[in-house]
């Protein structure tokens, strides 16, 4: 709606005073049209409902835009999820649009959240808009919060802004109908080699559900740090967790700051998938308690950046002990289906060794509950039934890796795909990135997004790609802006690369897209890599 103008009373004129008025208008109306006078603004349009990253199943666009105004509500059928959904959107909607939006079960015009049956499993959603208002439908409250992303994009970035903005509020019209292709949609974040805090967690946990990832794997453990407190081994947050890559003051979670993340987590709609790294991965464990070494010595606490060094002690009944008493705590925090006991670049531990330990410890994760994930390198021992392997191998990794991982997913076991040098969101960009390391070699926008995980590993069965997830480690990153810098744009990439259909994989019309989401991008106070791969607008 326009602003209404007020109105000043006339003042009586005379005649002659009229007429002059009169003849001046007329000149300056026929100036207006002979002299290059300002257009009037266009009437500003909708965000597309094909401008959507990820890019959604099926889009049908027609119709008449819907207008978020004041008297907009948002409506419920009364679930607890539904209307948990409903209050995130509203407490989103409200600080830039300065509307009340109340969340009500009465029947209102505006936008509805809707559960019913339909085709869309645990996560899709159908999206209907027009000039009477928003319907999002899913079978499961994860389906509507996915469905509120996607009506976040439609509207215009400056949603974002925790500030009063002039709008207008305009939602495209159309249907969009969406469902995942892979279930496993995740995103790693390495608090071992720099710590980072609960408020920086929940502000990446924000990050991701932006873009429908739908796992957080926390990697709690590594020769830097050992980031999660353990009523029963006390030593290894306090003294394991006291420094950092670069000899900082590290820090870790006390339990209740976990159960703080994981609750976080659970609101927008990711689970939290922990991860204890061994048997290498370790010295953090092996300084703070002198009997895990095989030596009975402990080795200082290391702040460096090599890696295959440590071991636990395969050999000693202590080490299961103590593996035993971390998982069960941890487990007992998580209320997630996985526990991630990683397994890679055990160097210093013999092949036989490794796995005599990782098959002893698989059955650990078992009892208390979890389903096990592991590095890659587990197919090198023997996985257990429902276990996961993440691959994070490169194009040109060896044949015979390749060849194992691949005989594992034929044999039943599940695989997430993270390739370093596609979805390491750690490695630079190019030579002259400030951040990040290249052994990888270097990843730019295109190609961290130009491949497919169903076809990825020749041989390894459709069935057993679970998914996809963008590990950040940390060797380099130390401040929010560091994690922005190096996730975007290569995060959100990562998520349709998870999400959508094969068939809308396109990097043409991916890069239109991508550029699209920059000042979303802006508003949220995320600082990007301005790829020139990608046509950003002008600023």
């Amino acid at each position: 709606m326009r602003p209404h103008h007020r109105t000043t009373p006339r003042t009586p004129r005379t005649p002659r005073l009229t007429r002059v008025l009169g003849s001046l208008l007329l000149v300056a109306a026929a100036g207006a049209f002979t002299v290059g006078a300002t257009p009037a603004a266009p009437r500003p349009a909708p965000n597309p409902l094909a401008r959507i990253v990820p890019a959604p199943a099926s889009v049908t666009p027609g119709g008449s835009p819907y207008r978020i105004t004041r008297s907009t509500a948002i409506r419920v059928d009364g679930s607890r999820e539904a209307r948990g959904v409903a209050e995130y959107l509203a407490d989103l909607l409200r600080p830039s649009t300065g509307y009340r939006l109340p969340v009500t079960t009465q029947r209102h015009e505006g936008i509805r959240l809707r559960l019913a049956d339909g085709p869309f499993g645990a996560e899709g959603y159908r999206l209907d808009s027009g000039r009477d208002g928003v319907t999002i439908t899913a079978a499961a409250p994860a389906g509507l919060f996915h469905g509120v992303q996607t009506l976040r994009q439609l509207l215009p970035a400056a949603v974002e802004k925790d500030s009063v903005q002039p709008g207008p509020w305009l939602v495209a019209g159309g249907t969009v109908t969406d469902r995942p292709r892979y279930a496993y949609r995740g995103a790693m974040l390495d608090v071992s080699r720099h710590f980072f805090t609960v408020a920086q967690v929940k502000r990446y946990i924000d990050q991701l559900a932006l873009y429908k990832i739908n796992e957080l794997h926390l990697h709690l453990s590594d020769d830097q740090g050992w980031r999660i407190a353990v009523d029963s081994w006390p030593r290894l947050a306090a003294y394991g967790g006291s420094t950092q890559v670069g000899g900082g003051t590290g820090g870790h979670y006390t339990k209740a700051d976990y159960r703080e993340i994981v609750r976080y987590a659970a609101s927008r709609y990711l689970e939290v998938v922990p991860e204890i790294d061994m048997p290498g991965h370790t010295n953090a464990a092996l300084a703070s308690y002198a009997g895990l070494n095989c030596d009975g010595t402990a080795p200082p606490l290391y702040t460096g950046t090599d890696v295959g060094f440590s071991s636990l002690c395969v050999s000693k009944q202590v080490t299961y002990d103590f593996v035993d008493d971390v998982i069960r705590e941890l487990a007992a925090l998580t209320p997630g289906r996985y526990l991630h006991i990683g397994g890679d670049e055990a160097h210093s531990t013999s092949h036989a060794d490794y796995v005599t330990f990782m098959d002893r410890v698989q059955p650990l994760v078992a009892k208390y509950g979890k389903t096990v994930i592991g590095w890659h390198q587990l197919t090198g021992a023997h996985p257990v039934k429902g276990a996961l392997a993440q691959y994070w191998g490169l194009d040109d990794t060896g044949a015979d890796e390749k060849a194992q991982v691949v005989k594992a997913a034929q044999n039943g076991t599940g695989l997430i795909l993270s390739p370093a040098d596609r979805v390491y969101l750690d490695m630079k960009y190019t030579e002259d990135t400030p951040l990040g390391q290249d052994w990888a070699g270097l990843v730019e926008v295109k190609r961290s997004y130009d491949w497919d995980p169903g076809n990825y590993l020749a041989g390894a069965p459709s069935s057993s790609i679970r998914g996809v997830e963008a590990p950040l480690w940390t060797e380099t990153i130390v401040t929010n802006a560091d994690i922005d810098y190096m996730a975007f744009p290569r995060l959100p990439g990562v998520a349709e690369l998870g999400w959508s259909p094969a068939a809308t994989h396109d990097w043409d019309a991916y890069k239109v897209r991508l550029a699209a989401q920059a000042p979303r991008w802006a508003a949220l106070g995320i600082d990007y890599y301005r790829s020139p791969q990608v046509p950003w607008p002008a600023k």
